[in-house]
């Protein structure tokens, strides 16, 4: 506001925001004065934060729903996995590709129900292997008594029926034993009563209680077996060397070898049980510590097809590994 007035008739009244330059003109004396339009000025910038404040609140309300939608999409998504999985589909994946936290959380949820559904299948094909190894034998038990009502068969016969009977009827029991074994050691029910004791010594009175298996097929048994010291739990490794060792001479052939041989390196002991038999091929080696599998059923009748699963849990418990080396013909060689 610009105002011009005779210098008589100035007066500022102590206003503190009025500024005043005098000039001369015409030989009169005249003073110009600025002073601010507050109200005005205040106006203008309400004006301005209003509409500041009404652009941050649509920019930020637009961010955060933007925000919003990207981090419940994945929940959602999360939701409806969970909720079939619940259902027992353990096929769900959710195809969320994030680096943050969510993405985090996506992957490790696919990696669980791929666990989930790999453990599904082991079970359904537990379940049907038992079902069908329990059903062999009882079914030879249940033809062979039906046999045994005919009162015409020889003495002979009957005897044949009734060993085949107590054949099947054995292996029953040491697959139900074995069953309950691999359930206590998969439960961790198990005890695990670790000593120290000579491994030497245990594995030499495994081998004498073979002594009639490996004399009726004429093998020579090549031991080195120095004096060696371990901290185990003795009789759940008894179990290990009567497993590898009544295989060893089971698919030996006659007048072959098996040799048994302890090496004490810096960090660990090895134990190496081979022979010179039937050998592994190498479809069948991936899978010998499978429950229920067996690489030659038709050598191997009487097996129950889970010694080696066994054998593996116990050095899995001891913090072991076991290590399997095969040719066809020519031997199988375990290290443990």
């Amino acid at each position: 506001v610009l105002i011009v007035l005779n210098k008589s008739n100035v007066q500022t009244k102590g206003n503190p925001y009025l500024i005043g330059l005098p000039f001369e003109k015409a030989g009169h004396e005249y003073a110009l004065f600025i002073q601010p339009n507050i109200d005005r000025g205040f106006f203008k910038m309400r004006r301005v934060l209003f509409f500041s404040l009404l652009t941050t609140l649509i920019i930020g309300s637009v961010t955060f729903l933007f925000v919003a939608k990207l981090l419940v999409k994945p929940v959602k998504e999360l939701i409806r996995a969970t909720k079939e999985l619940a259902k027992g589909n353990y096929d769900v994946q959710v195809t969320i590709k994030r680096k943050d936290e969510i993405g985090l959380l996506a992957s490790n949820f696919n990696l669980m129900t791929n666990k989930l559904n790999k453990l599904e299948e082991m079970r359904s094909e537990f379940v049907s292997n038992v079902s069908h190894e329990i059903q062999s034998p009882l079914t030879s038990i249940k033809g062979f008594a039906k046999v045994l009502r005919n009162k015409q068969l020889t003495e002979e016969k009957k005897e044949h029926y009734l060993s085949i009977i107590e054949t099947e009827s054995e292996r029953l029991s040491m697959m139900s034993e074995r069953l309950l074994k691999l359930a206590s050691l998969d439960s961790e029910q198990q005890p695990f009563q670790p000593t120290t004791y000579k491994l030497d010594e245990q594995i030499r009175k495994i081998i004498l209680a073979l002594e009639p298996h490996w004399e009726s097929k004429k093998l020579q048994l090549v031991l080195n077996l120095p004096q060696t010291e371990i901290v185990a739990d003795r009789l759940l490794l008894e179990q290990v060397w009567i497993n590898l060792l009544q295989n060893a001479i089971k698919f030996s052939n006659i007048a072959g070898y098996i040799k048994v041989d302890i090496l004490e390196l810096d960090h660990n002991i090895q134990v190496l049980i081979s022979d010179s038999g039937l050998g592994i091929s190498k479809e069948d080696i991936d899978r010998i510590f499978e429950r229920f599998y067996q690489a030659d059923r038709s050598r191997n009748k009487k097996g129950t097809g889970l010694g080696l699963s066994i054998v593996q849990k116990i050095i899995e418990i001891h913090h072991g590994k076991i290590e399997v080396e095969s040719f066809v013909g020519k031997g199988t060689s375990f290290t443990i």
